[in-house]
């Protein structure tokens, strides 16, 4: 039947070309016009496939080259050619090849007075010139001098033309070769003069398409040197700029708004960051790294835009998924090879020494004479931590141990099981605070106030003057050494431990005097002095998830147009440095903020008060690096309450962000915590994150091309005059922080039941110990099949934090950590079944120095995998040492998992390792199906799909790509053969879908998640045929005891319900751009192109306008 369709086409087809009767013409015409108004775009596509374009072309040249062409013939069909030629890729290409492009042109050229024939003509050229070839060449035929015949000024008359008129000369420019002869002609000044006077005349927006198809023309102009150069002479910032700031909330003048900006922010002078050099301003003497100088001066070539040839077509889509193709890795050998050994194996011998549980005889297990085991047991339960002589004050040894055990009893009282995803969410949403609120809560008059959970706290505020109460003092805790203490330090050490004594803070496994001890012991390049506040004094998360902050609409051309301002408008500009690293010593006048991110992963380089409330701030670059922006962690003072500050971050590198999608940073103010509110809370309002007009030179990238850079921007209201508070990326969680997590872990536990052991996997190359953790359940006995037991268990292995500014990985692993050692039934299943070996943290110098994804050295350590060395990547050699020891000794890992942070998506989802699902993503020729693989690495992404609030599989992916071959996921699969490897990313926002959807992530979700990657490993092992009977049935009584709350996961081969595919950014109340240079406009969609032909056709039967003589545009020209 198809076979029947196709021939009855090409008959048709056929016949329209050599046919010279006129009827049997204007019926083929009939027909397929009938044929194509109806149905799918699939009809055009046939059609053209059948070769509907040649015929249709070849049928336009012959009729207009008659002595007296037939408009009944050729206006049906320039109207199908419009609508064939937009689904056509090489349609521009036959119409040069067939001469259509001369015939249309000369056809053009002939009706300027026959409004009816010249609209047609005008939409075959709109279709031409969509092709950058063909538009090139129409543009050396004199396309462009004869529009500017048609596009007049501002009249009501023909405005269908001069729309059509104007949008064929948009889509002209894109052509670089004609823009360069517009700027030459000096169409620029016309261009601006028809702009203005069409905008001063629509003031109810009745001709937005006009006026856009002209701005569209300088934006393609704009992209020039020379274009930007006669746009600013012709005074077009400042034209453009009083012409929008009146319209900006005007929804009808929307369309025109945006490309406006954009070519504001085209035309805005580029210039280099205000930054004394391109690379960190700490230095580490690594070998092999060379410290960075100056940058060089930028060049106006480093910012020119015209070089090349660029009259060739692009399909963005097929290159965007090409490239991601080619990524892929396809060579089944490099898949499925297994490298040997990376370095002598007799060197594997000193990782015995870290895996000491093996060879232990654990003795002190012998029961002893008056041994009571049940008093061992509570006591051991409920110990917290007992602070050692190290503290900088004895008395805060003697805290009231019965409130350390319930702290303990706090921390583990709720069963994980009772935690697992359900259908319904259980989580009341917090009150969404708009721009200007205040989320935290109030004193009362009295001078107390209520914490989270309600109990009174004394409200220090009111009871305290502020002179009383140095902020000073208190919020800079120094690092004091033995033997060398200043009377500031000694004031500082002081001042936190009287604060200490009268009021007590009760934030389970966290103790500020332990802190400070372990904070003496922490090397960091910039030699830090002091600590940051949050860390010493403790984190509570707030009661309930904080939702995602709703896009104001306007907020990016808003705050973009602010920007465009300064160059306008400089005299309100300050551009005063309050704070610089570069520049120690600033005076910090009393009408400004000050800044301080002189401390523990602590980040900003710099800052500059813009006007009385907004600042531009810089982070620091990586140290020996002169990239990775976007981690910033730094307190600021001397705000006044109720007052939106405004902060720009405007050297950050990503192309997009979370932060234009319900994301908000996270602040810490030291007045609350004081009051009894120690929380990192997310904060800010008016956020957007776009590409603004710094630029970095060539050289500095390498020669490669210049680097672009994007403003975070976003406004805070403080809560409290004179305060201190801290603002992040996300929840901080520093090097000194895990440490002391882990001394008082390790003093949590009962040692006779749990086997928690903390050891030093290596040094750093900044002389920090990188901790690894051993955890599992001591033996029941010294009996031989109680030890037996215990060694054949297998072993778990956890890293994270590998990249430092993905602060949530921490979190995520703190809630993994805390739940391992609890006394959750589940906890203790796993302890008794598995070892678990974790690195928490495998990038301690990064994390310190506030990177936010090198080492000291500027290498991202999850890329340096395949040949790491002792020497240069200490952290990484000896974490595959120890995993390469492990298989050596039959124990490799069932799964390894590294924790990572993501912030383009949402949700929590994992990364494997899939040959099969490698070669099925790209196509390959290699047959797949041949393949034999086990599907096992699917098992544990769908079980966590079902029991964790946060995890979705729909983001997780398994594919293996070139890019990745020397990442910790790829590395642990190929070469110690662990099928279930992966790569576990946590959002820095939040969760589109599930219980938590709409709420951004808090600390306690994220720890909640790393709880619920422990409950997914032994449900992997419950669904394992391996599975022991013993295990079986205790888990089996473990979830009757919880009213069957997984009953439905231990079914064994029980398939996942399939998830549907969730987009992952959700629709924004506006059109985003980030690029100021973007060729992603609009103007070329075939739907609007072809909705206005059949507008038209609906009424073609009114009353033609008014006719005017060929000389109607003349004037626009001049």
């Amino acid at each position: 039947m198809a076979e029947q369709e196709g021939s009855g086409l090409q008959v048709l087809l056929h016949t329209l070309q050599n046919s010279s009767d006129r009827a049997s013409v204007l019926t083929i015409l009939q027909v397929l016009g009938d044929l194509l108004s109806v149905g799918t775009d699939r009809r055009i596509r046939y059609m053209i496939s059948k070769g509907g374009s040649e015929a249709l072309l070849q049928t336009l040249v012959n009729t207009a080259r008659t002595a007296s062409p037939d408009y009944d013939i050729l206006l049906p069909l320039f109207r199908l050619l419009a609508k064939v030629g937009l689904q056509d890729k090489k349609f521009g290409q036959k119409a040069l090849e067939l001469e259509a492009l001369d015939v249309t042109l000369i056809l053009t050229r002939k009706n300027l007075s026959h409004s009816q024939n010249l609209l047609h003509c005008l939409w075959a050229l709109r279709v031409f010139a969509s092709s950058v070839t063909t538009g090139a060449m129409l543009g050396i035929n004199g396309a462009m001098e004869l529009l500017f015949k048609v596009i007049a000024p501002y009249t009501r008359k023909h405005t269908r033309i001069i729309r059509a008129a104007t949008e064929v000369l948009a889509a002209l420019l894109k052509s670089k070769s004609n823009s360069r002869r517009a700027v030459n002609r000096g169409y620029v000044t016309s261009l601006l003069r028809l702009h203005q006077d069409w905008h001063s005349h629509d003031a109810a927006n009745a001709f937005v398409p006009i006026r856009r198809a002209l701005l569209l023309c300088l934006k393609h102009i704009a992209s020039l040197r020379s274009g930007r150069e006669a746009f600013l002479a012709a005074q077009g910032m400042e034209i453009l700029f009083s012409s929008t700031q009146n319209r900006l909330d005007d929804p009808g003048s929307e369309p025109v708004t945006c490309v406006a900006l954009q070519v504001l922010r085209q035309c805005a002078p580029r210039s280099p960051l205000p930054l004394a050099a391109a690379g960190s301003a700490y230095a580490f003497p690594a070998a092999g790294n060379t410290p960075s100088g100056p940058p060089p001066a930028l060049a106006e070539e480093d910012f020119e835009d015209d070089d090349g040839d660029e009259e060739e077509d692009k399909d963005p889509d097929s290159e965007d998924a090409k490239e991601e193709d080619d990524d892929l890795e396809t060579d089944v050998n490099k898949l499925s090879s297994k490298p040997g050994l990376d370095r002598p194996e007799e060197e594997l011998t000193q990782y015995e020494a870290m895996c000491l549980e093996l060879s232990c005889r654990f003795e002190e297990l012998e029961p002893k004479p008056g041994d009571d085991p049940n008093s061992e047991e509570t006591e051991f339960t409920n110990h917290h931590h007992i602070p050692t002589t190290a503290s900088p004050k004895q008395r805060c040894s003697n805290k009231d141990q019965s409130s350390r055990g319930q702290e303990r009893e706090d921390a583990v009282q709720t069963p994980l099981l009772s935690m697992v995803k359900r259908q319904q969410s259980s989580v009341h949403l917090a009150s969404k605070t708009g721009p200007g609120g205040n989320p935290h809560q109030k004193a009362q008059p009295n001078g107390l106030g209520t914490d989270s959970s309600g109990n009174e706290i004394v409200d220090i505020q009111a009871l305290l003057t502020e002179d009383a109460w140095d902020m000073d003092v208190i919020s800079r805790p120094r690092i004091s050494t033995s033997g060398s203490s200043s009377t500031r330090s000694r004031e500082a050490v002081e001042a936190i431990d009287e604060l200490l004594q009268t009021h007590p803070q009760h934030i389970p496994f966290h103790d500020p005097c332990v802190y400070m001890a372990k904070a003496r012991g922490t090397r960091s390049v910039a030699d830090f002095q002091t600590v940051a506040f949050p860390d010493l004094w403790g984190h509570r998360p707030p009661p309930s998830p904080e939702p995602m902050l709703e896009r104001k609409r306007g907020i990016q051309r808003i705050k973009i147009f602010e920007d465009i301002r300064r160059f306008i408008q400089p005299s309100d500009v300050f551009n005063k440095v309050v704070f610089s690293l570069d520049e120690p010593g600033q005076d910090t006048a009393s009408n400004c903020l000050w800044f301080s991110s002189k401390f523990e992963s602590g980040n900003l380089r710099k800052a500059i008060q813009v006007r009385e409330f907004e600042y531009d701030l810089l982070v620091n670059t990586d140290v020996n690096s002169t990239q990775y922006q976007q981690w910033f962690n730094f307190k600021v003072g001397g705000m006044r309450a109720a007052i939106p500050y405004r902060f720009n971050i405007i050297n950050c590198e990503k192309p997009n962000s979370q932060f234009n999608y319900g994301m908000q940073p996270t602040m810490y103010s030291v007045k609350e915590a004081l009051l009894g509110r120690p929380t990192w809370r997310r904060t800010g309002h008016e956020i957007c994150y776009y590409k603004n007009h710094y630029r970095g030179s060539a050289a500095v990238a390498g020669g490669a091309s210049r680097k672009c850079y994007y403003t975070l921007t976003f406004a805070v209201t403080f809560p409290h005059n004179e305060d201190v508070c801290y603002l992040a990326y996300h929840y901080p969680y520093t090097y000194t922080a895990l440490m002391t997590h882990l001394a008082i872990l390790e003093k949590s536990v009962n040692p006779r039941k749990v086997y928690f052991r903390q050891e030093v996997l290596c040094q750093t190359l900044g002389g920090n110990p990188c901790p690894l953790v051993t955890i599992t359940a001591v033996p029941e006995s010294t009996s031989a099949d109680h030890l037996e037991q215990f060694r054949q268990r297998p072993y778990q292995v956890i890293t994270a934090r590998v990249h430092p500014g993905e602060s949530n990985s921490s979190w995520v692993m703190k809630g993994a950590l805390e739940f391992l050692v609890s006394r959750d039934p589940v906890a203790r299943l796993l302890r008794e079944n598995f070892i678990f070996k974790i690195i928490p943290m495998l990038n301690p110098d990064g994390v310190i120095n506030g990177n936010h994804r090198c080492s000291l050295r500027g290498e991202d350590l999850n890329r340096q995998w395949l040949a790491p060395s002792a020497q240069r990547q200490p952290t990484i050699y000896h974490a595959k040492g120890l995993l390469y020891y492990l298989s050596s000794i039959g124990h490799s890992p069932e799964v390894f998992c590294d924790f990572h942070g993501h912030s383009q998506k949402k949700n929590v989802f994992l990364y494997g390792c899939s040959i099969k699902e490698t070669l099925w993503q790209a196509e390959s020729a290699v047959g797949a199906s041949a393949l034999l693989e086990d599907v096992g690495y699917r098992t544990l992404p769908k079980i966590l799909d079902k029991l964790a609030p946060a995890f979705t599989m729909s983001s997780c992916s398994f594919v293996v790509e070139k890019s990745r071959a020397s990442t910790a996921r790829v590395v642990v699969w190929r070469e110690m053969g662990v099928s279930r490897s992966y790569t576990m990313e946590s959002s820095y926002c939040g969760c589109n879908q599930g219980p938590y959807k709409g709420l951004q992530f808090g600390t306690r979700e994220l720890e909640e998640m790393g709880a619920m990657f422990c409950l997914g490993l032994l449900v992997l092992e419950l669904k394992s045929v391996s599975c022991s009977r013993q295990l079986l049935t205790r888990a089996a009584a473990l979830l009757n005891a919880e009213d069957d709350a997984l009953d439905h996961h231990l079914q064994r081969g029980r398939s996942s319900s399939v998830t549907a595919e969730l987009d992952d950014e959700p629709p924004c109340m506006e059109e985003i751009d980030y690029s100021a240079d973007s060729s992603s406009d609009q103007e070329g969609r075939a739907s609007e192109l072809d909705r206005q032909i059949r507008e038209w056709a609906s009424h073609q039967d009114e009353a033609e306008e008014e006719e005017e003589g060929p000389g109607q545009g003349r004037r626009a020209a001049s």
